[in-house]
């Protein structure tokens, strides 16, 4: 099972960029999400795949003609929070208004209930596990944010599940669709999203699909832009940020063509949830 999935944020939504410290400025910044999202539209039309985009409710409200032409085509829409806060920055209740904020403007604009949540930056971690319970509570029913390997944002170190998997919290039963992570030498990663995807070869990703049962993607639109800005970045942020995109859009179009992908729900419907294991995060 290949899961393929979208993180709808604009280039200066990046961690570590200093531009988005201040939400006040982002109207200000160059518009890079429009010519991105067609590219990637174009190419999923190609392959006739379907494919889950997480938007934030920020991006909704600055482009919902991209939104209602994603949804219009068939795609299914999550949230991805409001305003791209870490998780684990946030209190209980900053959490969860930010939550509601991003799911009104979502189902507001497109009239279909969201779902789905990925948290900015995989940032739920055994800090702020409670963020389940608020999920669930909220009316989402599946979640991609458990990142099975600690990272600079969040992550859980050494994670047992590699699979779909189910959270009970005090507000009833979440699906969760964790990232898949590969053992490279002594170290675990996820191949599926961000700078690896960007990095390695397409022969490595192919080898790490093919050896594997479940896939879940997390890819962005500045993945595959190399014409994006990179502004008061450092040196090593930029350098993560540039190095692979040239070639990116071209590794999603082989994954494509040779493997098929498909959304969140339509997943979710095509497990069996009764053997799957159920687990106690909150």
């Amino acid at each position: 099972m290949n899961i393929l999935t979208f993180d709808i944020e604009e280039w200066f939504h990046v961690f570590e960029d200093h531009n988005n410290a201040d939400v006040s400025n982002w109207l200000t910044f160059e518009k890079r999400l429009p010519y991105m999202i067609d590219e990637l539209l174009d190419l999923l039309l190609k392959h006739n795949t379907k494919a889950t985009f997480f938007c934030m409710g920020w991006i909704v409200r600055r482009y919902p003609e991209i939104i209602k032409k994603i949804n219009e085509s068939g795609y299914e829409i999550g949230t991805h929070s409001d305003l791209h806060k870490l998780a684990h920055t946030q209190n209980r209740k900053e959490f969860t208004e930010d939550l509601r904020t991003s799911i009104i403007s979502i189902e507001d604009l497109i009239g279909k209930k969201v779902l789905s949540y990925r948290a900015p930056g995989f940032s739920i971690n055994t800090t702020n596990q409670w963020a389940f319970e608020e999920l669930k509570k909220n009316g989402i029913e599946y979640d991609a944010s458990v990142f099975p390997v600690e990272r600079k944002f969040g992550g859980f170190d050494n994670f047992p599940e590699n699979s779909p998997f189910l959270i009970n919290t005090k507000s009833g039963v979440l699906k969760e669709f964790p990232m898949n992570a590969h053992r490279v030498l002594s170290k675990k990663i996820v191949f599926s999203g961000g700078g690896f995807f960007r990095i390695l070869p397409k022969f490595l990703i192919n080898n790490f699909v093919n050896k594997s049962d479940y896939v879940m993607t997390y890819l962005h639109p500045r993945d595959f832009d190399h014409k994006q800005p990179f502004k008061n970045l450092s040196f090593s942020r930029h350098l993560k940020s540039r190095i692979g995109t040239f070639g990116a859009i071209n590794k999603l179009d082989y994954l494509l063509r040779n493997f098929n992908f498909i959304d969140i729900s339509e997943a979710e419907k095509n497990i069996d949830w009764s053997s799957k294991k159920s687990v106690s995060l909150d």
